[in-house]
């Protein structure tokens, strides 16, 4: 599944490392559903975990919009990640919170303690700040635990030696 991923997401102008990371933590997490349904949190979603207000229940995507939908929105949430984070992060760090972001969105990380902690220096202990997000409609939710867990292994990978 990944070698495919990769080879229509490259076709649709993501490459690199840092954003191909990003996908595989994102896909797997959120799965794809090409129509829109309500998450956990009570949100309409549609494909690899996108939402917003265009979004109508009984609304179904192709394999070709889903993927585009992705692309737009690993854009848009690297930008916001970019516009607040004021520190150089390491590939695995970008990739970690960029999947992180597109997950919560940029005003909770914004927020966060995470962000508090990696901005002041504590980049390691930001890091381990992800596995608070384990929550959902005041639940934890085993999926976020697992998605966590991935992201906070992929921050630290550059970090720990």
């Amino acid at each position: 599944m990944a070698t495919t991923i990769q080879k229509k997401l490259a076709a649709l102008g993501i490459t690199g490392a840092l954003s191909l990371s990003a996908a595989f933590l994102i896909v797997p997490s959120e799965g794809e559903v090409r129509k829109v349904y309500l998450d956990p949190a009570r949100i309409l979603t549609s494909c690899f975990g996108h939402t917003g207000p265009e979004l109508r229940m009984g609304q179904t995507f192709t394999e070709e919009e889903c993927l585009n939908q992705l692309v737009a929105d690993l854009h848009k949430h690297d930008r916001q990640l970019r516009s607040v984070v004021k520190v150089p992060l390491s590939e695995g760090e970008h990739a970690a919170y960029l999947s992180f972001v597109y997950n919560v969105g940029i005003g909770k990380f914004q927020s966060s303690t995470a962000l508090a902690k990696l901005n002041g220096g504590k980049r390691i202990e930001a890091c381990h700040e992800l596995m608070r997000w384990v929550y959902a409609g005041g639940k934890v939710l085993s999926g976020l635990r697992t998605r966590r867990e991935a992201e906070r292994k992929v921050c630290l990978k550059d970090l720990i030696k």
